[in-house]
């Protein structure tokens, strides 16, 4: 039980929500790699403030379920993981759940008024098989978000159908987007669209109302991240759902999640997620996303078409060249894709000063020399956890040798160094596609390690 808390701004709703947010976050989906299963067992403990229905089923059978809550005349529908490796909307779904399930807690005002004037439907996750295997499209290979007109998949046709039967007012359509999209330079953490309904990008009042709504979550979303937030390329695809059902008459507004520093398992954007929709939901309910005019939208900055990169060491003198080196990862997943360990790749070199990064390290003075393997082997994990592995990183240390196997999928995610049971040959030397590990020096001393693409900076 909470105080009653006085709201009088929507930016006080905002932050209270945010700060509050460890409340109503669903701890059963602690990472990206939940599955139906977890979606079901969550939708089978909501309340009676919920109806929960089977909208249809997935090519491999899985139910796909819609929940619908509160009695308003507006009809809201949003759906999220159309992509199955695009979760972070279904997570925050499930929190919203639990705040519209709570009370007494200083926001029963703004949830009476969001359920005597919306109706919400949700499909928390439309391509369950997708999920399965973690990956973008459905079983038949098909990418969902590109079968609007074709209708070839059972997942398209249940998102059509549910749409139409309802005559939705609102489309909320909930993606991710890639770590490597920027806006002005920085991570585009979360990009917003009213998308268009034709070739020629013309706004009727249907988009117009999406634009309004979409300025008003990017208002919303400042304060949060500043320099953060594009506008997604709003060039017309015929094939889309979010183009189509804005043609087809709902109001419909696009959010992609993205990336933000250090948030690999996009436990941030998801926070964030929960905040914006919320605030979309009572904007909708109050009718004060009406004060905004279509013009602001266009003031929002676009997406820029230069990806960012993970890390950007510059100037590195290796092997006689100096070089700007670019990193990204890529994630390696286990059998049945639940879990996944990071592996780095060199992404690009050469002169990159037009390129950005989440981090740049500046290797300008330093000498660079390949990382070194320890000589004694552990006899497990656990032990090398227990040993002042900082120290030997000062050494110059990045490889180490256990005799246990070691389970990448199991070493523990802060485990700065290599581990391996057999220790493969490593790079000696800088190309495309390598993962080298280098030990930064000056004046003799070890200042910085690179292992698996992170720089361990040891300057005061």
């Amino acid at each position: 039980m909470f105080g009653f808390i006085s709201i009088t701004t929507l930016a006080q709703l905002n932050q209270q929500l945010y700060n509050r947010y460890d409340v109503y976050r669903e701890k059963s989906l602690s990472d990206r790699r939940f599955k139906h299963e977890d979606i079901m067992a969550l939708l089978s403990r909501l309340g009676n403030e919920f109806s929960v229905q089977e909208a249809g089923k997935s090519v491999e059978g899985r139910s796909i379920k819609m929940v619908t809550y509160g009695q308003g005349p507006e009809r809201i529908l949003l759906w999220s993981q159309m992509h199955g490796d695009e979760p972070t909307a279904t997570q925050a779904l499930a929190d919203l759940f639990q705040w519209l399930a709570s009370k007494d807690d200083g926001f029963d005002a703004t949830r009476k008024k969001i359920r005597e004037s919306l109706t919400l439907y949700f499909i928390p996750m439309l391509n369950p098989d997708g999920a399965a295997r973690f990956t973008r499209r459905n079983v038949h290979g098909i990418d969902i978000n590109r079968d609007a007109i074709r209708l070839q998949t059972p997942e398209g046709r249940i998102l059509k159908r549910v749409r139409d039967s309802l005559q939705a007012d609102w489309a909320f359509n909930l993606h991710d987007q890639g770590r490597a999209t920027s806006v002005n330079g920085k991570p585009a953490s979360v990009s917003l669209l009213a998308p268009p309904y034709n070739e020629s990008r013309q706004v009727n009042q249907t988009r117009g109302d999406a634009m309004k709504m979409v300025r008003h979550i990017y208002n919303q979303l400042l304060p949060f991240i500043p320099g953060n937030i594009g506008i997604y390329n709003d060039e017309f695809e015929p094939r889309a759902f979010g183009d189509n059902i804005q043609k087809w008459g709902s109001r419909t507004v696009l959010i992609e999640s993205g990336g933000y520093q250090n948030d690999w398992e996009r436990q941030e954007i998801r926070k964030l997620n929960f905040v914006m929709l919320l605030s979309a939901l009572e904007s909708m309910a109050t009718g004060s996303f009406h004060k905004l005019n279509v013009k602001s939208y266009y003031q929002i900055p676009k997406n820029s078409h230069r990806r960012l990169h993970e890390l950007i060491i510059t100037n590195l003198n290796f092997e006689g060249v100096i070089r700007d080196v670019a990193m990204d990862r890529r994630e390696i997943d286990n059998d049945n894709f639940r879990y996944y360990y990071a592996e780095a790749f060199i992404a690009d070199l050469g002169d990159l000063q037009t390129s950005h990064a989440y981090a740049v390290f500046d290797a300008t003075g330093l000498t660079v020399e390949p990382g070194k393997l320890y000589n004694r082997i552990f006899e497990s994990v656990s032990e090398l956890m227990n040993t002042d592995i900082t120290g030997l990183m000062k050494q110059g240390f990045t490889e180490f040798v256990v005799q246990q196997k070691a389970d990448p999928f199991t070493v523990p995610k802060q485990m700065p160094v290599n581990v391996y049971s057999v220790l493969p040959e490593k790079e000696r030397i800088i190309r495309m596609g390598g993962n080298p590990s280098l030990v930064f020096k000056r004046n003799g001393v070890v200042t910085a390690v690179l292992i698996n693409g992170i720089i361990h900076s040891f300057d005061d």
